[in-house]
């Protein structure tokens, strides 16, 4: 696979590199530089003649040589000794590609960071699916907290959400293996998978575990929704921000402004986020002129996404809980820290950290943390989560028919009018 072999020149231009110094040879840029992948035609070329390979390798050095120092280079020719030694030694079947995929992975999960993985090309095109707002699972967006696997939020109209699964819930196993030691990558993976066959999740919820055997289904998730309430309140649902969110949004809005909408409520309970452009756009329909959200990348870049509203038009409450996170954390952060609105609820999840995605080529990639985003109070909610403005609890289990926080943001909202 061209991955793995770009990987391991990789790998022998770290080596290369030790042989270079210790024998004093100092090399001059060999053409364009490195780090750029090499067409599949040329790698096509390479296989047939190694001294490509070898030129591939050398104007890898200069790039290694600028970032690494000793330690860096000794522990480069570490590796490719224990690759050498596995293959060599190991008395089962061991491949290149296994080997490196492996040390790929460890590589990544030795950030510590839940949120970073290595992505294989279906892992890859799962996510690529997911925020386009289509994927076949249960529905359900996974978090770590306090290392536990957690469900940030069921999605709405899915087989997770009927089933009863909730905002909070401890997830023990996946189909009766542990997830202790489970990385978020490999519980989403198993987690997901054709449409019509079955999962069974053990959930730990306070004091109660409870096996839920849950059917797979094709999800098309429409993220907005709305309707018009009474008194000219209109109240807007918006379940995780997905590509086309922003565009969904807009449109509903105007049909419930042609209906005589004088005060919105915006219902982000349960939203585990998604695009921060997206977010950005819905912001921008109620946040005042001025900064939305903002992150500082480790090249000390920053980056700010604004909105241009020159003034609210409408009194605004923002629904929130334990399941709000990520992106739906960004508007209602914006909403609190620039007085645009009143936050009902409870407490949002605490997910403040900024994922890019990384092709590797091939379809592989890597989705990594690269910032935490800060509020326009240049607050950052990571691990803490935003306070509501008015504490409300949800209603009882049993008693879903009533919805104590959605009557108080009618409260605040008609007491604006």
């Amino acid at each position: 696979m061209q991955l793995i072999r770009n990987i391991r020149l990789k790998i022998l231009a770290g080596f290369l590199a030790v042989a270079v110094l210790s024998s004093g040879v100092c090399l001059a840029a060999q053409g364009a530089g490195g780090g750029q992948e090499p067409s599949r035609a040329r790698t096509a070329q390479s296989a047939k003649a190694p001294d490509f390979a070898k030129l591939l390798a050398i104007n890898e050095i200069e790039q290694y040589l600028v970032q690494m120092d000793a330690d860096d280079l000794a522990t480069t020719l570490k590796m490719f000794r224990v690759m050498q030694l596995a293959k060599a030694k190991f008395p089962g079947d061991v491949s290149d590609d296994e080997l490196l995929s492996g040390a790929i992975k460890g590589s990544v999960n030795a950030l510590g960071d839940p949120y970073t993985v290595y992505m294989d090309p279906k892992a890859l095109k799962d996510l690529t699916a997911y925020t386009k707002g289509a994927f076949s699972g249960v529905g359900i967006v996974l978090g770590l907290k306090d290392n536990i696997l957690t469900v940030v939020a069921p999605i709405d109209g899915t087989p997770a959400e009927r089933a009863g699964i909730k905002s909070g819930d401890k997830v023990v196993k996946i189909n009766a293996q542990e997830t202790k030691d489970m990385t978020l990558d490999e519980a989403v993976n198993m987690i997901r998978g054709p449409e019509g066959t079955s999962i069974t999740l053990t959930i730990s919820r306070g004091q109660e575990t409870t096996e839920y055997t849950i059917i797979r289904a094709n999800i098309q998730i429409n993220t907005v929704s709305g309707k018009m309430l009474d008194n000219g309140i209109g109240y807007l649902r918006i379940s995780q921000f997905s590509e086309n969110t922003g565009a969904e949004f807009a449109a509903k809005l105007k049909e419930l402004e042609g209906q005589g909408m004088k005060a919105a409520i915006l219902d982000l309970r349960n939203n585990p986020g998604g695009l921060v452009t997206e977010c950005v756009k819905v912001a921008g329909y109620f946040v005042p002129k001025g900064p939305v959200v903002s992150y500082v990348t480790k090249d000390g870049a920053k980056e700010t996404y604004n909105s241009s509203l020159e003034q609210p038009k409408y009194p605004l409450a923002v629904l929130v809980n334990g399941g709000s996170a990520s992106a739906s954390e960004i508007v209602a952060g914006a909403v609190q820290d620039t007085g645009a609105g009143t936050l009902v609820g409870t407490k949002t999840f605490g997910k403040g950290s900024v994922q890019s995605v990384f092709s590797l080529g091939d379809g592989y990639g890597i989705k990594m943390t690269i910032a935490k985003y800060y509020t326009p109070k240049n607050r950052s909610i990571h691990g803490t989560g935003l306070e509501p403005d008015i504490q409300v609890e949800a209603a009882e289990a049993g008693d879903e028919g009533n919805d104590p926080q959605l009557a108080k943001a009618i409260e605040v909202v008609t007491e604006k009018l």
